[in-house]
């Protein structure tokens, strides 16, 4: 089995994420790809049984340089007749959405729209959404914004606790593609 985890970090929140995937699909036994989305424009979809991505939430919208990622490959896979009507189902073609946020406003609601957003470009090519993944993570640059939004101090987050977290929730992805049970 193998993954790649497609991912865009601005402050290193979502870097964080996207390594402790990496970790858990390692521990696992899964061949895992970590590329940033910067490097990433020859990659094919296709060629993964997972793909991953992820990305913070900003204004509650996929940040630019992903979504133009993703554009840019659907517009490619339509070109190639790759985007069936009716998006069936690909056997053995799987997606997780990931997404870093600090909700300084109304918390996780403002991170839902971006993976929403994000999960319809693979469902669209007949992939099947096996998570979406939300984590907290350090509104940088602002106290204010990391301290008095309604997730309260958010600072120094994803913390070693919530990156934990994460890497289980890979392992049991993987496990589950693999056909194990739960976390080893």
């Amino acid at each position: 089995m193998n993954a790649i985890i497609v991912y865009w970090s601005k402050t290193g929140n979502t870097k964080k994420v996207a390594r402790a995937i990496e970790e858990g699909f390692r521990e696992a036994g899964v061949d895992a790809l970590l590329t940033r989305v910067e490097d990433a424009g020859d990659l094919d979809f296709f060629s993964y049984d997972l793909v991953c991505v992820g990305f913070p939430s900003y204004q509650w919208r996929v940040p630019k340089p992903m979504d133009e990622f993703l554009k840019t490959k659907f517009n490619a896979y339509r070109s190639q007749k790759r985007v069936i009507e009716g998006a069936p189902k690909l056997p053995g073609k799987n997606a997780v959405i990931f997404c870093t946020y600090s909700g300084p406003h109304t918390g996780i609601r403002e991170a839902i729209p971006p993976v929403l957003y994000a999960a319809q470009f693979f469902e669209h090519l007949g992939f099947t959404i096996l998570g979406e993944w939300y984590v907290v993570g350090e509104f940088h640059g602002s106290l204010e914004m990391s301290t008095m939004g309604r997730l309260g101090d958010i600072r120094g987050r994803p913390n070693e606790a919530d990156l934990r977290a994460v890497k289980l929730d890979a392992i049991r992805v993987a496990n589950m593609l693999k056909g194990k049970p739960g976390i080893p």
